[in-house]
């Protein structure tokens, strides 16, 4: 349980102090908003390709030894990062870090599914409340870090990386400690890949995660150059309404798992996604005094991945290692293609809504690309709902 909480913390610390260095980044290497989009989308290919092979490197080593591995990688990343000096530079260090965040996510999801059996919809919100407390901090712990002088020079975007990302060699002590002796028997019941192609609910659940992710981690990624390129707002004020984001996201994880499991995990998924949606909505429509819909927003997005992911390991319990490998590695081409579409259509709306001072109108584009985030949200809640339909024509809603 340790390692499980440690590495959803760590988890969520390396993928949002990314929120208030992109607009450092974006400054220091002048690159644009769709070149963003790419670099994003370079970090869920990596993601993908740590997801095609985790599975099997952990039937073969074990999950201790692959735990510890990617650990390592991980910080080694941050050091990659720090000495990045071209934006092609970084984005391979980036590449590089969400390699070790797949290996992560796949491990985390595989002991999880493992040894919270009962509850699952409860602790799952509870394992990935952890993340939302490692998300929660990162914002507010990297502005300030960029900005501390270290030998009369600046910490900077870089120096923060390499600091927090050294962060992820603490959970390779409760690794080292910690005795995973169920594996062989759970290898045994494993299903196989070739089933769940062949299961419309598997392809269901992949389409709406997917689409749950992509909102959950666009309102991440782009919440703070929203706030700076619409509103105006400083680097300061942004990463706070971040952090506000997160700590009701954290919350809500940890308080509504156990509505989860009460209330059904596909229809919790349907409110909750749909409410992620029209929140987002509301703020963007509204405008700046309702920027605190934003960060509502985070308490609806919140539980939609550790439920679903509830749902699959109970559908799937004889074969939880092969639905979770099958489903987090096609949410893997869906970000990618997810994080590309968002960069490209805040350039593009950017550019169509021209402004004859500036060359291009920014906020529009940002406006654009957000609501596209939101529509995420709400295709996710259609999917759910398909799911559900279905689910109850085989009497097994779960």
């Amino acid at each position: 349980m340790i390692v499980v909480f440690g590495g959803f913390t760590i988890f969520g610390i390396s993928e949002n102090i990314k929120g208030p260095a992109i607009p450092k980044i974006q400054a220091d290497f002048q690159v644009s908003e769709s070149q963003l989009g790419i670099l994003l989308a370079l970090n869920a290919l990596g993601f993908l390709i740590a997801c095609l092979y985790t599975s099997t490197l952990i039937n073969k080593i074990g999950v201790k030894l692959t735990s510890i591995i990617l650990f390592s990688a991980m910080a080694l990343s941050g050091y990659f990062i720090y000495l990045s000096n071209s934006f092609f530079m970084l984005s391979a260090s980036y590449f590089f870090l969400n390699v070790g965040n797949g290996m992560l996510e796949i491990s985390l999801a595989i002991i999880a599914a493992r040894i919270f059996t009962k509850n699952t919809g409860t602790m799952l919100n509870l394992s990935h409340f952890f993340y939302g407390l490692g998300s929660t901090v990162a914002p507010i712990f990297a502005t300030s870090m960029m900005g501390w002088v270290i030998f009369n020079s600046e910490l900077g975007w870089r120096g923060m990386y390499l600091i927090m990302l050294s962060f992820s060699l603490l959970p390779i002590i409760p690794v080292v400690l910690s005795n995973f002796s169920n594996e062989n028997t759970i290898q045994g019941e494993r299903t196989s890949i070739k089933g769940l192609t062949r299961d419309r609910i598997a392809w269901l659940i992949v389409f709406a995660l997917t689409f749950g992710v992509v909102a959950e981690l666009g309102m991440a990624s782009w919440l703070v150059n929203y706030l700076i390129k619409v509103y105006d707002w400083t680097l300061d004020e942004a990463s706070k309404l971040l952090s506000v984001f997160f700590l009701l996201f954290m919350f809500a994880r940890l308080l509504l798992g156990p509505v989860t499991d009460k209330f059904g995990y596909t229809k919790s998924v349907i409110i909750f996604s749909g409410l992620a949606g029209i929140s987002s909505l509301a703020a963007i429509s509204i405008g700046e005094e309702a920027a605190i819909l934003f960060a509502i927003a985070g308490i609806w997005v919140a539980p939609i991945y550790p439920t679903m992911m509830a749902l699959l390991a109970k559908r799937y319990a004889k074969g939880t290692d092969s639905a979770i490998t099958f489903t987090v590695s096609l949410i893997g081409i869906g970000s990618i293609v997810g994080n590309l579409l968002i960069g490209y259509i805040i350039e593009l709306f950017s550019n169509w809504f021209n402004n004859v001072e500036t060359g291009k109108n920014i906020a529009i584009g940002m406006q654009a690309g957000y609501s596209f985030i939101a529509l995420n949200a709400l295709l996710c809640a259609g999917f759910s709902l398909i799911i559900f339909i279905l689910l109850k024509k085989e009497n097994s809603v779960i």
